[in-house]
């Protein structure tokens, strides 16, 4: 009998590290799939209502089911802002097929945050806005029900690899 692969969601705040740990972590991970939740909703001009959100919920379920209904992963890693449990049950709800669901959280201080989106920003590769969005929502993951790995310190490889540690 197959084994069920598993679901890893990696959650955050912008600017923890999502995208860039969940690259590493696919790297060392068995038969791994990524999806970034934002590569589902990246479109000009680009807002945030309630039609682009459920296109983007459906865009999320799709691949995510084709993932797992393929049978080719034994691991499947989708990352994305969720700063309220709500948004990660949403995905869940209208998932098919047999998985076990690992939720980790990346976890930043406030100064470590400043410092990695305020280069982002300085860079030209985010906007203004996305500090004070980040800094709102930081306080958000403290309680999230999901294992926290704190990102302060650390490269993507090594934020990756604690999770991989905790995935075996």
């Amino acid at each position: 009998m197959k084994k069920r692969p598993n679901l890893i969601f990696l959650n955050g705040t912008m600017g923890a590290g999502k995208t860039a740990t969940a690259r590493a972590l696919q790297k060392l991970l068995p038969s791994c799939a990524l999806l970034d939740g934002d590569d589902v909703w990246n479109f000009t001009p680009f807002c945030v209502n309630e039609k682009t959100k459920e296109l983007a919920f459906c865009n999320i379920a799709a691949v995510l089911n084709n993932y797992l209904a393929s049978g080719l992963f034994e691991n499947i890693v989708f990352c994305w802002v969720m700063q309220k449990s709500e948004i990660a049950e949403e995905i869940c709800r209208r998932l098919r097929g047999d998985y076990t669901l690992r939720p980790f959280t990346l976890c930043v201080s406030e100064p470590v945050l400043r410092a990695r989106l305020g280069r982002d920003i300085a860079e030209g590769r985010r906007d203004g806005g996305v500090l004070v969005r980040a800094l709102e929502r930081l306080p958000l993951y403290k309680d999230y029900p999901a294992e926290h790995i704190f990102t302060d310190g650390k490269t993507p490889e090594e934020a990756a690899a604690e999770i991989a540690r905790r995935l075996a």
